[in-house]
């Protein structure tokens, strides 16, 4: 797992799903959060997720270790700055856990989503949490949640948790990320809390935060004219 930045270009993050979940990959996944937070909402995040663990894959894992990763990747979640992650193939276990908690999702034709599995059985990360909360009515995403069968790409597609499908990858997420450039990424996040809250919250109390972030909307308008 790396991190870095591009001359003038997003900050660009690698996990590798097929690999144990590690203190590297939390520490990668903390770096790019630093970096986004200190841009001020002007960065973009590029994710490359690729790989799925075999069955065995969290032999050594500790309850503190996926405490730790859980927490970066609520932190990823809530940056300043859009997020995209771009899905050459299969993804799975930490690849997946960061695929879900971007922005705008971009996969190649023959790319898979899959849960990863543990003595058999599915693992009980917060995956599954983003999956059901995503897209809570979908059979593919049950059939993976229940019995870990792959999500494919046409399913996953259908029910938004990808956000295009291409035979370029590179070149889409060139694109991607040069609109998302143009973008506030402190405002992408007001918005993007917003609509994740959305679900649970009632109309009485979400009124008074949209109605702030409306205010906020005027006056940034206000200051761009004047």
């Amino acid at each position: 797992m790396s991190a870095r930045r591009a001359a003038a270009g997003p900050l660009l993050l690698r996990i590798d799903g097929a690999q144990p979940l590690s203190a590297e990959t939390v520490g990668a996944v903390a770096a790019i959060c630093v970096q986004a937070e200190d841009a001020a909402g002007a960065a973009v995040v590029v994710v490359r997720a690729t790989g799925a663990p075999a069955d065995g894959w969290a032999d050594r894992l500790t309850t503190k270790l996926v405490n730790r990763w859980e927490q970066v990747l609520r932190r990823f979640e809530r940056l300043p700055a859009t997020t995209i992650a771009a899905v050459p193939d299969d993804c799975g276990g930490p690849a997946l856990d960061a695929l879900l908690a971007t922005d705008h999702r971009i996969a190649s034709r023959t790319a898979r989503l899959v849960l990863p599995t543990q003595a058999g059985l599915v693992w009980p990360g917060m995956a599954l949490y983003r999956l059901a909360r995503q897209a809570p009515h979908a059979a593919a995403v049950r059939r993976a949640a229940l019995f870990g069968a792959a999500i494919d790409i046409a399913d996953a597609l259908a029910v938004h948790l990808v956000h295009e499908v291409t035979d370029d990858l590179d070149a889409a997420v060139e694109a991607a990320a040069a609109r998302a450039a143009t973008l506030s990424g402190t405002e992408l996040a007001v918005r993007r809390q917003l609509a994740l809250d959305a679900p649970t919250v009632g109309f009485e109390e979400a009124l008074g935060t949209h109605l702030a972030a409306v205010d906020r909307t005027l006056r940034l308008a206000a200051e761009t004219a004047s």
